[in-house]
């Protein structure tokens, strides 16, 4: 039987790259696609391993990557649309193009990939497509406002669409890590974004609180890649019709309160942490 294939965006770090060497080992074929497919150092020592160009925002170069897949091996049988970033700081700071690519690429390059891929999976009425999400997507925070956004996005696209491709024997899969958005990495990008504009003192105290509440989440939040890569192959692997796969340990109780408390709870929950009162 011949092994089936992965295209994975996003593979030059993190979770695309942990994910592309797990089915590597697993002994799939991967097309490990990139926007600078020439930097690879690792992955394209890797048997049965492709590493092309593909970038999001790009269409040609989605439809390029596709098609030399399909050519290298094929076939593909599964898509990990990976790719995607965050942009932090005040939502009053950040520009319109700032706005755009943040959907450019976190929503708009998840339905183009997902849009060319679908004939394919369509003329063999099997597929799976894993769309890599957040709990920023479940739940908003202060100072990624934008990242939020496109996750949520992210996640009502895929619910909808997933009764659509059901019937064309396509499944669609959500893996959500709910850890690493409040790194020191993150709350020292939002001071970072805060100063770029004079005109926002007014925000100077929330700012500061939000940091020092960031601070303070940041310890035991990060997840390594490829425990997070371990739930892409589930997701691929596990032949079930189950949408979402919840990642991390949920420290602050912030997918519990938004998934099983009432609104009034969960908005309590969240308050106390970003609220006015949490500077109490």
């Amino acid at each position: 039987m011949n092994p089936k294939t992965i295209l994975i965006t996003g593979t030059s770090s993190g979770i695309g790259k942990a994910t592309a060497k797990r089915f590597a080992a697993l002994g799939w074929n991967v097309v490990a696609t990139q926007r600078s497919p020439e930097k690879d150092t690792e992955l394209h020592a890797l048997p049965h391993v492709l590493v092309t160009r593909l970038d999001v925002q790009d269409r040609a170069s989605i439809e390029d990557a596709i098609a030399a897949g399909i050519a290298r091996f094929g076939r593909i049988d599964a898509v990990v649309n990976n790719a995607g970033f965050g942009q932090y700081g005040l939502f009053e700071g950040l520009s319109q193009s700032q706005i755009d690519q943040q959907f450019q690429v976190n929503v708009f390059g998840v339905m183009d990939v997902t849009r060319a891929i679908l004939p394919h999976f369509r003329s063999h009425k099997s597929g799976t497509i894993v769309n890599v999400s957040s709990g920023a997507g479940v739940f908003g925070l202060p100072m990624i406002s934008l990242y939020c956004a496109s996750k949520f996005a992210l996640e009502g696209f895929s619910e909808a669409v997933s009764y659509e491709l059901a019937s064309q024997g396509i499944t669609v899969k959500l893996v959500i890590p709910h850890g690493g958005v409040s790194s020191t990495e993150f709350h020292a990008r939002s001071a970072q974004e805060f100063s770029k504009s004079e005109k926002l003192g007014d925000y100077q105290d929330f700012v500061e609180k939000m940091n020092a509440a960031f601070a303070k989440m940041a310890g035991g939040r990060l997840m390594d890649s490829d425990y997070v890569a371990g739930f892409v192959e589930q997701a691929v692997t596990d032949g079930s019709n189950r949408l979402r796969y919840y990642v991390g340990d949920d420290a602050r109780g912030f997918v519990d309160a938004r998934l099983h408390k009432g609104e009034d709870a969960y908005m309590a929950h969240m308050h106390r942490y970003f609220g006015p009162e949490a500077a109490k």
